[in-house]
């Protein structure tokens, strides 16, 4: 067999295995993916940082597995509320929406952390002595800010114009 047959079969494989996992978890599971390995590559490139520049310490390791885990909690908690809410608007009669309630809370939540783990990952490589554009912190700060205004946006309590 020739090397382009190869590498055509392992084209084939690889985009079957995606394809079967975005059928079985869809957008919001590759979501929770990149989170979950953002969230990894900021925990080992950290203490690879604080190695190299001699602050690494084992307290400081069980603080960001503490701070990580704090996450994982969070991120529990909306998707129990989104469960919740679906559950609710779903099952009262009282309650007719024009639309099928899925998830809202659990994608806002992940995207924030996502946001926070691309500039921590960020704040890592400028400690290892990379160059960045000045404009990226900006940019991801106000991604962030978006985030939020969303969120903040679900809780605001509109008053009806007279």
């Amino acid at each position: 067999m020739n090397q382009e047959a190869v590498v055509m079969r392992w084209k084939l494989c690889v985009s079957a295995v995606l394809g079967t996992l975005t059928a079985l978890w869809g957008w919001f599971g590759w979501l929770v993916v990149v989170w979950a390995g953002l969230m990894l590559a900021d925990w080992l490139i950290g203490s690879a940082v604080a190695a190299k520049d001699g602050r690494w310490s084992s307290e400081k390791m069980r603080s960001g597995a503490w701070h990580k885990g704090g996450m994982i909690l969070i991120v529990c908690v909306a998707l129990v509320a989104d469960w919740l809410i679906g559950t609710l608007l779903h099952n009262l009669p009282m309650v007719e929406l024009p639309f099928q309630y899925g998830v809202l809370l659990g994608p806002l939540v992940i995207v924030w952390y996502v946001v926070g783990e691309l500039g921590s990952l960020a704040e890592h490589a400028v400690a290892m002595g990379a160059p960045y554009p000045a404009w990226l912190p900006r940019i991801l700060e106000a991604g962030k800010d978006a985030v939020d205004k969303v969120g903040e946006g679900l809780t605001e309590v509109r008053e009806e114009k007279k």
